[in-house]
């Protein structure tokens, strides 16, 4: 498929499964050049051949890996005009069991790496006078339900953050986007002894492949276009 995307250049954190690796299927399929990354070496490999992408694994919580990143695409393609930052963690639980050392490594990676990534690569984007940031926040980043205010507090960050990037850039080429949605079957939840879509009844959620799809809807906007926030939801979600 050939579109107003192709041969632009994309950076996607937290490539190698779920949303990440669906939305890198879909920018590929609109002739994107695709720069990923995710801690899986053994996830990313196959990717260099099923999407033609350059792949770097390691971890986002790394200060030095967003430079990197941004690096690697200019000496492959000569550009970057997307960033995904995506990669997330989720640890949710009452008062008296949840573990404050793995809300602790949540909170590095969903905000304080997700901040480096946004950063570094706006940085890049007002220099060159035009990019586009697209944050993977959640529904939870605009309510909050019992036992997953920790998670939800980490993605209210990056709604502001978003909010205040979003306005410092407006009236230039730079555009930002939250990506919000609601429940979304991946291996996010693989070791929960309760799958959220029984927890939650939501017997059909969201597929990665539906978030994919409501990021080209937004990259694929006039240039005068601003979509500062989406939000997809399983039909059944009552949030």
């Amino acid at each position: 498929m050939s579109t107003s995307l192709s041969g632009k250049v994309a950076v996607i954190t937290g490539a190698s499964s779920g949303i990440g690796l669906a939305v890198a299927n879909e920018l590929h399929s609109h002739g994107m050049k695709l720069v990923l990354n995710s801690r899986s070496e053994a996830r990313l490999a196959p990717l260099e051949s099923e999407v033609g992408a350059t792949v770097l694994a390691g971890d986002v919580t790394s200060p030095d890996l967003p430079k990197t990143l941004l690096d690697l695409a200019l000496s492959t393609y000569g550009q970057c005009d997307v960033v995904l930052n995506n990669a997330g963690l989720i640890e949710v639980g009452p008062i008296e069991s949840i573990d404050i050392d793995k809300v602790c490594a949540m909170v590095r990676t969903n905000v304080e790496a997700a901040y480096r990534v946004a950063y570094t690569f706006m940085r890049h984007f007002v220099d060159r006078g035009e990019g586009h940031l697209l944050n993977t926040s959640s529904v939870l980043g605009t309510k909050v339900r019992p036992t997953a205010g920790a998670y939800a507090g980490t993605k209210y960050a990056i709604e502001a953050l978003s909010e205040a990037l979003r306005m410092e850039v407006a009236g230039t080429g730079v555009a930002v986007t939250c990506i919000e949605p609601g429940l979304v079957r991946t291996a996010l939840h693989r070791d929960w002894p309760v799958q959220p879509s029984e927890a939650l009844n939501v017997p059909n959620p969201l597929t990665p492949e539906d978030i994919a799809r409501s990021v080209s809807f937004v990259l694929n906007q006039p240039a005068h276009v601003r979509i500062p926030r989406i939000m997809i939801l399983p039909g059944e979600q009552q949030i």
